[in-house]
């Protein structure tokens, strides 16, 4: 499966680095500075307890992040949640264990249970450096589990998770602040073409239908930050950007199905197109596995 991955073995180490910075009152983020396979990885900070969103790649990234969120809760007992599954995302999560209140939606804890040794595996073969990350990893179970919808009162701070999976992944969860700001996890990234992480036959969840009618509704909350998962800080209209390509793609899979086109010939079709459509961005290896994607759901 590595040989349909954006080549990262030239790429700056996945390691989480900086200082959070406050994007809305009560609310840092850590950004990823476009290095692959660092997320954005974010804190809220209330009265009475903050909550951590997304650890980094790996037992080291996640002890950074986990010191990074005992200095700005100063005290304050932490939870953390993922957004979804993926090893960037959530498997620093080991190191709060006994240190925070996990909580995840029942979809990725399931995921997590089905995927996360062949994703170690599958991530190890990216290069060295990532397989240093990924030594002896261990997952956690969550503390609480939800479904659909969950709420924190973390003291002057309203916090609200929400399932909308699957679309990049079969457990995708957002986290909205206060009705202003959104952590979208990989449901969106900011100049870069959509991950779609879709791999027959070992994993086949991507749902680019869902997919676009997750960026609707998440649109329809109208938030004022929108924190991808990968890529700079934005506002709505990236949910809109992103929403726009994968209706393009959706169309002209169709189309080209509908003409007799084979998944080959169409992803070879919408890769070139899409190219030259969105010139500004990066990681196009996800262009012909998102229409393979599209092609296989008819």
């Amino acid at each position: 499966m590595t040989a349909d991955l954006p080549d990262v073995t030239e790429a700056a180490p996945p390691i989480v680095r900086g200082e959070p910075v406050e994007v809305a009152e009560g609310v840092f983020v850590l950004h990823d500075n476009r290095v692959p396979l660092v997320p954005n990885i974010g804190f809220v900070v209330g009265d009475r307890a903050t909550l951590v969103v997304d650890t980094g790649l790996g037992r080291r990234n996640g002890e950074y992040v986990l010191a990074q969120a005992k200095r700005l809760a100063a005290g304050r007992p932490l939870y953390l949640t993922t957004t979804h599954f993926h090893p960037e995302h959530g498997f620093g999560a080991e190191v709060f264990a006994g240190e925070a209140t996990i909580v995840a939606n029942r979809a990725q804890r399931d995921e997590l249970a089905r995927k996360g040794p062949g994703y170690v595996q599958m991530f190890r073969g990216l290069g060295p450096a990532i397989a240093e990350e990924l030594q002896d990893v261990t997952f956690v179970d969550p503390d609480f589990v939800y479904e659909g919808r969950a709420e924190l009162d973390l003291g002057g701070h309203r916090v609200v998770l929400q399932e909308w999976g699957p679309a990049h992944s079969a457990g995708d969860q957002t986290v909205l602040v206060d009705d202003r700001v959104l952590f979208t996890g990989d449901l969106a990234e900011t100049r870069m073409f959509p991950i779609a992480p879709y791999f027959p036959p070992h994993d086949t969840d991507f749902d680019g239908g869902r997919w676009i009618d997750a960026l609707g509704g998440m649109a329809a909350l109208a938030p004022e930050v929108v924190v991808p998962g990968h890529g700079e800080l934005a506002g709505v209209t990236l949910l809109h950007d992103i929403r726009e390509y994968l209706e393009h793609v959706r169309a002209e899979v169709t189309r080209l199905r509908a003409s007799g086109a084979s998944a080959d010939e169409t992803a070879s079709v919408l890769d070139e197109d899409a190219r030259a459509r969105w010139p500004e961005w990066t990681n196009p290896e996800w262009i012909g596995l998102a229409a393979r994607a599209f092609h296989a759901a008819g």
